[in-house]
């Protein structure tokens, strides 16, 4: 790999493990589609990897880290009894939402990418996510309670249900961000309140894969180019998280009404596109 081909994957990764329109599924695709020799599961690949997801991780704690502050020192009592006892059930909550990707994804996680790991899966996936995107936006103009819950409101199986959604991101193709989001959006939650919590609850889950990524390194070191690249793609990875974040929660502020929609028609298209130039 080039230090221009990990800087444009590092762009992709940046951006699209943001909006709900499927990191590692735009990851499979993207190479395919350029006739990149990478192989997304070799050894050569691990390094950058590790330091992508690294990237996007402190980008979604430099963004959030007010958020994480209030939590805790509101979990501390600082700021009040009614606060304390909500900063300790949104922790909480949190804390069950990710049980499901460590249990599911422990089991699973290698047995699903092996299966569905190619582009041309990732393109029917992708397209799948689209359709679900549109589908739940359409649905909250009447069949969906109302999208005004605060995320203390959630309960604690509703928290299970959208870490269940999360799981669905283990399909290359399907989006975390917008699995998560949609999870929120059916139990009553704004667009900008399921976005705060799928990210919220997104850092502890990509902090765990980096760490047991970064453990297959021991038996596979790095040549110190490989790392001076993985270097410079994670810093580009972290700048371009930290703006799409930063542009992603304004808009889902502003565009409640029909926010996914976007991002569903991009999915349906691309993945179409994708899947009829990978086939034929």
């Amino acid at each position: 790999m080039t230090l221009i081909q990990a800087i444009i994957i590092a762009i992709i990764q940046g951006s699209t493990e943001q909006f709900p329109i499927s990191s590692l599924g735009h990851a499979a695709i993207v190479p395919a589609i350029l006739h990149w020799p990478v192989d997304l599961h070799g050894e050569m690949f691990l390094p950058l990897l590790v330091m992508l997801h690294l990237g996007t991780c402190v980008a979604l704690l430099v963004f959030f880290w007010r958020d994480w502050v209030a939590l805790f020192t509101g979990a501390a009592g600082r700021h009040g009894v009614t606060i304390q006892m909500d900063s300790i059930r949104i922790l909480a909550l949190l804390i069950v939402a990710t049980i499901p990707a460590v249990l599911i994804g422990g089991l699973f996680e290698h047995a699903i990418r092996s299966l569905f790991g190619t582009a041309r899966y990732a393109a029917v996936f992708l397209t799948l996510n689209g359709i679900m995107l549109l589908l739940v936006d359409r649905m909250r103009a009447g069949l969906l309670p109302a999208s005004n819950r605060s995320l203390a409101s959630l309960g604690f199986g509703e928290a299970l249900v959208i870490g269940l959604f999360q799981c669905l991101a283990f399909f290359p193709g399907l989006s975390r961000s917008g699995a998560c989001i949609v999870g929120g959006l059916l139990r009553g939650l704004s667009h900008e309140n399921s976005a705060r919590f799928a990210f919220l609850m997104a850092q502890p889950v990509i902090l765990a894969a980096t760490v047991l990524e970064a453990l297959k390194l021991r038996h596979a070191p790095p040549q110190p180019e490989q790392m001076h690249m993985a270097i410079i793609a994670s810093i580009v990875a972290a700048v371009v998280a930290l703006v799409c974040t930063g542009i992603l929660m304004r808009y889902f502020r502003d565009h409640e009404d029909w926010a996914l929609r976007p991002f569903g028609w991009y999915c349906i298209v691309a993945g179409g596109a994708a899947f009829a130039y990978l086939s034929f």
